[in-house]
Formats: C-alpha cells, structure tokens, sequence
C-alpha cells in the first residue's frame, strides 16, 4: 500500500484508512465520488485496480483524515486489490439492491476478508440504490455489523455510512491506546504455611 503521507499535528488527530469491496457495478466508485468530492454521475464508472480519496472530517471534536480506496470488483482485479486488505482499517462492504448476485456474492467477499485483512479489522454493510431493506438487515445481524442503505445519487445515508465506520474505528483506537497506558499488574500469591521457606533452608545449610 503507498505510504501514508507525513503527519503534520495541526492537520489531523486520527488517521484512518477505509476500503470499498463489492461487485464491478454495484456502486462503490459513485459512493465515493459522493462523499469525497460530492458530485454525482449517470455514467458508469469502471476501477481499474485500486482508486485513492481523501477527505479530512470532524469527529467528535476530533479531525479524521480519511484515506478511502476504491476497489475494481472484477475478478481479473483480485490478486492486486487484496493486496490493500490488510492495512485497512475499516472495511465498506457495497452490494446494489436491485442485483441479487451482487448481494449474494457478499459472502465471497466476508471470506475474503476473513483470509486477508486484520482480525480486528472494522466492517460495514452498504445496500446501494435504495430498495429494500429486510434481506440486506439480515444478512448485517448474521455477521455481526452494522447495514445502511444508500444512494449516490440523492446523497441519503452518504455520509452517515462513512461517519459511522470512522466513529466505530476511531472508538477501536481510542480503547486500544487506553488499554495500552494502563500499568501492567503483578500477581503475588500468599506463600502455603505447608510448605517450608526456602529462605529458612538455605539459612540451615549455611549453618552447618
């Protein structure tokens, strides 16, 4: 993965970099487009490989510079966009509502997941092109994340799908570094009255 650019300490406080995985055509360059530069297009946008925004935003009261990759979803793409799985800190999982095979295939792409990316890795479900929401719902609540339904082209859920992971991964990091700073504990067991003190052994020894 390139190389993150050098931080200056006014610019950000969080650095977090995020990944749309999902089939060639269900969306993932338009929602990008949306939420870095926010424009929209009718025409059909094909990533060749790997696609790179950046967007600075406030969290919390905090600045997050995200980095956003856009993967191509065809298969011919595979070896070089799994590639990027594992320095992603989140990961957006894009299927479009009205393509079953591209809801179907989110499988796949959890296994990918599973097989190149961080255990810890953070991950969210995004239906784009608004339809329905029952399967999409179900399929979140079986692996345990959250699920929005999006639209690039009317911007609903947009920004709320991209704001959720970075507040989800900022939180991660946040615990991470507490977890880290807290002193580490001693464990002292109370000596057994059954068993002798060494020490008195090794007085006796020298005693004789």
């Amino acid at each position: 993965m390139a190389a993150a650019p050098s931080r200056s300490r006014g610019d950000y406080d969080h650095l977090i970099k995020l990944l749309l995985i999902g089939d060639s055509g269900v969306g993932k360059s338009c929602l990008l487009l949306r939420f870095s530069d926010d424009t929209f297009t009718t025409s059909f946008i094909t990533t060749i490989g790997i696609d790179f925004k950046v967007r600075t935003v406030e969290l919390d009261g905090k600045r997050v510079k995200l980095q956003i990759w856009d993967t191509a979803g065809q298969e011919r793409f595979r070896t070089i966009t799994t590639a990027y799985y594992r320095g992603a800190m989140g990961i957006l999982l894009v299927y479009d509502v009205t393509d079953e095979s591209s809801f179907n295939n989110i499988r796949n792409w959890i296994r990918n997941i599973e097989q190149h990316a961080s255990h810890n890795v953070n991950k969210i479900l995004v239906g784009n092109k608004v339809v329905s929401t029952a399967q999409g719902q179900k399929l979140a609540d079986e692996y345990g994340i959250k699920f929005f339904e999006t639209s690039a082209k009317t911007n609903q859920n947009v920004e709320q799908v991209f704001f959720t992971i970075a507040r989800d991964i900022k939180q991660r990091l946040t615990e991470t570094v507490a977890t880290a700073a807290e002193p580490p504990t001693i464990q002292i067991s109370r000596p057994d009255p059954d068993q002798p003190n060494p020490a008195s052994r090794w007085s006796s020894c020298c005693n004789t």
